[in-house]
């Protein structure tokens, strides 16, 4: 931020990771997708048991 002309307090930065980061999170898992038990990669088929 400082090469863009904005001088910030290092303090200030941690206390919006402490409070925009929960926040983050919760709408990261509210759009991860849900994975199955095979995943095909580089023409090659992988199925993993116990998933």
């Amino acid at each position: 931020m400082e090469e863009r002309g904005v001088d910030v307090d290092h303090s200030t930065l941690n206390r919006w990771v402490v409070k925009y980061a929960p926040l983050l999170e919760k709408q990261f898992r509210a759009r991860k997708r849900a994975i199955g038990s095979s995943w095909r990669l580089d023409e090659t088929y992988v199925k993993v048991r116990g998933c």
